[in-house]
């Protein structure tokens, strides 16, 4: 069965405003919050010190960064601040993971400029040390690779569920990346990100990328944000659940819109509970 959640802003000039936000959404029953990450943009909090406001929050609904800024946050670092978030709320983390973008911003704030192939590769790189961190397969961790190097850290605390990587991709390197190695997958869905006339096809790039990794495609969540620039009337429940199977999606994460967002909440649990 599908399910369903909202994505929001980080919006630091009403910061009130996400906590209400992410409340109502718990309180709906909705089963996911999602919130983007772009630590350079001036009008927006700190996406992963939000999350963790809203863990202390929030009582049930599951939270995850969509996606979180790779390049402005250190993998073996990334991963313990999951780790230690999964243990405080519960169980209730995902990580939404991104190769970047905005590369002038980034490097602004004294992160890397990648080329897109770099960014695909750092992405490979990191998704492979906070996999070795999360599970503690060992005592240690050791990595080295063309941007990132690990010698010998201690991963703990052990999170307290197998924490999902879903991977905010589009282009075929990293529709490969996500059958290989991620745990689900995590476009935004509209005009200006992927038309839905083009979901079949990723799909089955990724499900022809996890069988030659040996993996089950299935295993493979499938998620998508929607409503960031298309209709305002994603909210009837029917819509939704016909997007969610046709397309076939696990999750899909309803952007709220700038009117009434404690009623549109509130409606899209009613709608979706149904």
């Amino acid at each position: 069965m599908t399910k369903f959640g909202v994505f929001i802003l980080p919006n630091g000039e009403d910061p009130e405003l996400a906590v209400a936000q992410a409340t109502a959404a718990d309180e709906a029953g909705l089963a996911y919050v999602g919130i983007q990450d772009h630590p350079y943009q001036r009008r927006y909090l700190d996406t992963w010190t939000l999350l963790s406001y809203l863990a202390a929050r929030t009582e049930r609904v599951k939270l995850l960064p969509d996606v979180i800024n790779l390049p402005l946050r250190l993998p073996a670092v990334l991963a313990k601040s999951v780790a230690s978030l999964d243990v405080l709320s519960g169980g209730r983390i995902e990580l939404g993971i991104g190769a970047g973008a905005f590369w002038d911003a980034v490097a602004a704030m004294g992160g890397p400029k990648r080329t897109p192939g770099e960014s695909v590769e750092a992405l490979e790189e990191a998704m492979q040390i906070i996999r070795s961190f999360l599970d503690m397969d060992s005592p240690s961790v050791r990595f080295r690779g063309g941007h990132y190097t690990v010698s010998g850290a201690k991963p703990g605390p052990a999170p307290a569920h197998r924490v999902g990587l879903w991977v905010g991709a589009y282009g075929p390197r990293m529709l490969r990346l996500t059958g290989r190695r991620g745990d689900g997958w995590l476009p935004s869905v509209g005009e200006h990100y992927l038309g839905v006339g083009d979901i079949a096809a990723r799909q089955a790039a990724i499900d022809e990328s996890a069988r030659r990794a040996g993996r089950d495609p299935g295993d493979i969540v499938r998620a998508a944000n929607i409503g960031l620039d298309g209709p305002e009337d994603w909210l009837d429940g029917a819509r939704l659940r016909e997007f969610a199977a046709e397309h076939r999606f696990d999750v899909v994460l309803v952007a709220v819109p700038d009117d009434d967002s404690l009623e549109f909440i509130r409606r899209l649990g009613e709608e979706t509970g149904r």
